[in-house]
């Protein structure tokens, strides 16, 4: 059974940062690609970066191309999300997820993932 636990959200005022981690449990991790998605109040949950299990090929939503970097460390059972020049609009609460097949390639939408976290929120002021 795959489990994955955020941590690091937090209250940050617009300008700063912070890094997101997803530990997961279990013998999938380290060959499938994984997701950073974000749900704002009232919106639908869409995927903010991805990355595939090698760590070579990275997805990013344009709306955070540059400020947001993911990587991985498969030793560790664990992905990232440095989040950096935050803005007011990148509230909401950040899942992680594990794509539902082994395959080549980061996938976008939120069904193609199968294993999700609890959630962190992100809360940027202005």
């Amino acid at each position: 059974q795959v489990q994955l636990v955020e941590s690091g959200g937090g209250l940050v005022q617009a300008g700063g940062s912070l890094r997101l981690s997803c530990a997961v449990s279990g013998r999938t991790f380290p060959s499938r690609s994984m997701g950073w998605f974000r749900q704002a109040p009232g919106k639908e949950r869409d995927i903010v970066a991805g990355i595939t299990w090698s760590g070579k090929n990275t997805y990013y939503a344009d709306s955070v191309k540059g400020r947001f970097t993911i990587s991985r460390d498969n030793a560790k059972n664990t992905v990232y999300l440095q989040m950096n020049a935050l803005k007011p609009e990148d509230t909401g609460v950040y899942y992680c997820a594990v794509d539902r097949f082994q395959r080549e390639g980061v996938f976008t939408v939120w069904s193609d993932y199968g294993n999700w976290g609890q959630g962190t929120q992100v809360t940027v002021s202005s």
